[in-house]
């Protein structure tokens, strides 16, 4: 073989002017096997995958010697986006086979570094690229890309339902958030199709958020790979809370922990009591018209309400309420919702942006629910909320039903 004449030329070389200390060291170096150039190993390895041919993403690269002269040393397998494919080499180097699954639809680049049976290093590079996937599983973040107050989580909807635990790390590992400053936080599965992300405690003000997903052909199940997905980025404004207080019938509204407003307000009266716990504000509706019907009360009622902010689907609000600007700030008596007059609801619907947080303590409401009915996120402990990972320790899954569409309408 060529690449053994010429090692063995080299040795020679070594051994002629061994004795010319002056040449010694350059030679020597030379005659080393590892500085030799590497010959095409070619015609010594072969692949599962020809060059330029495609392969089942669902079955591992393997590669092997064709004879007995020579052993596989090492082998690097990327793909265009860098990503590495792990694998392992038998004892005696004449079979590597991959540990990790191939991405589907991706291109492959294979370096395989062999030695012959005198110690020569070959080389063989090999391209192919694997089958495109037949299921793909795509990503949706949300909300839309802008700017929201600092309790606003990230949700991320799968387009197929994901139930096996591996397969939802899988998952989980790819989505990735990375914010400025950084925070700990982390992505809880609300159920098979959807996760959530938040930090352990609210996003601190002016963060910059960015999410992605990773998932692009890499394998999730059978003949289940990841699609590609768009991005999001959001930035987190000033921290605007508002605490209600239906005790005292009174609204704190704070901005960066200075208290900028506080409002006299009614919430809701006994069999309507408003709900306890921290909200997150979903929208802002200049007009609403709210009907007994939507709640099925006995008190009739049919009106039209102004600078609406919802933080609830079912239909809770913090809304101008004129017809009970009499008990503002002494009784509670709505059906659920947060009032207060016509000026105050116009600064607070002006003042607020999505995201934004509203808590409501000290009433006689059951707690807010943490996914089904908008965002009861902060409601949910933190230790509980990492517990619905499935990066860490299996335990205890916090779920949750979808919301009910017949409550999905306004209360006043």
């Amino acid at each position: 073989m060529s690449h053994t004449t010429r090692f063995r030329t080299a040795a020679s070389c070594a051994l002629l002017i061994a004795p010319l200390a002056v040449f010694s060291t350059a030679c020597d170096g030379d005659g080393h096997p590892l500085s030799a150039t590497p010959y095409d190993a070619s015609g010594q390895v072969t692949l599962n995958a020809v060059e330029g041919g495609r392969i089942d993403p669902d079955k591992p690269l393997e590669i092997s010697t064709k004879d007995d002269d020579g052993r596989i040393t090492d082998v690097t397998a990327t793909d265009a986006a860098g990503r590495y494919v792990r694998g392992e080499l038998s004892a005696d180097g004449t079979r590597w086979r991959s540990t990790t699954p191939l991405a589907a639809g991706a291109h492959y680049t294979v370096r395989v570094s062999t030695e012959d049976e005198d110690g020569a290093p070959g080389r063989r590079t090999v391209a192919f690229e694997t089958r495109p996937a037949d299921k793909l599983l795509r990503v949706r973040f949300g909300p839309d890309s802008g700017t929201y107050g600092v309790g606003q989580p990230v949700t991320a909807e799968l387009s197929a339902p994901v139930k096996d635990r591996a397969a939802r790390e899988t998952v989980e590992r790819a989505l990735k958030v990375d914010s400025q400053p950084r925070v700990d936080g982390g992505w809880h599965w609300v159920n098979d199709k959807t996760l959530h992300y938040r930090p352990r405690e609210y996003w601190p003000a002016h963060t910059k958020v960015q999410v992605r997903s990773a998932l692009a052909g890499i394998r999730v199940g059978d003949k289940l790979h990841g699609g590609s997905s768009a991005p999001l980025k959001l930035t987190i404004g000033d921290r605007i809370e508002a605490v209600t207080d239906a005790g005292s019938h009174q609204m704190t509204v704070k901005r960066n922990g200075e208290v900028i407003r506080t409002i006299p307000v009614t919430t809701g009266k006994p069999g309507y009591d408003t709900r306890n716990g921290v909200k997150v504000i979903l929208a802002k509706e200049s007009f609403v018209r709210m009907t007994s019907a939507s709640i099925g009360s006995s008190d009739f009622y049919d009106l039209g309400v102004y600078w609406a902010t919802r933080v609830t689907w079912s239909g809770e609000y913090v809304h101008a309420a004129p017809w009970s600007v009499g008990s503002q700030g002494a009784a509670n008596v709505s059906h659920g919702c947060t009032g207060m007059s016509t000026e105050n609801a116009k600064w607070f619907f002006d003042t607020v942006k999505l995201g934004d947080i509203v808590e409501v303590v000290n009433s006689g409401g059951t707690m807010m629910t943490a996914f089904d009915n908008g965002f009861g996120d902060w409601n949910v402990d933190w230790a509980k909320w990492r517990k619905a990972s499935a990066i860490v320790p299996a335990g205890s899954h916090v779920g949750s039903t979808p919301a009910d569409a017949a409550r999905l309408r306004p209360q006043v």
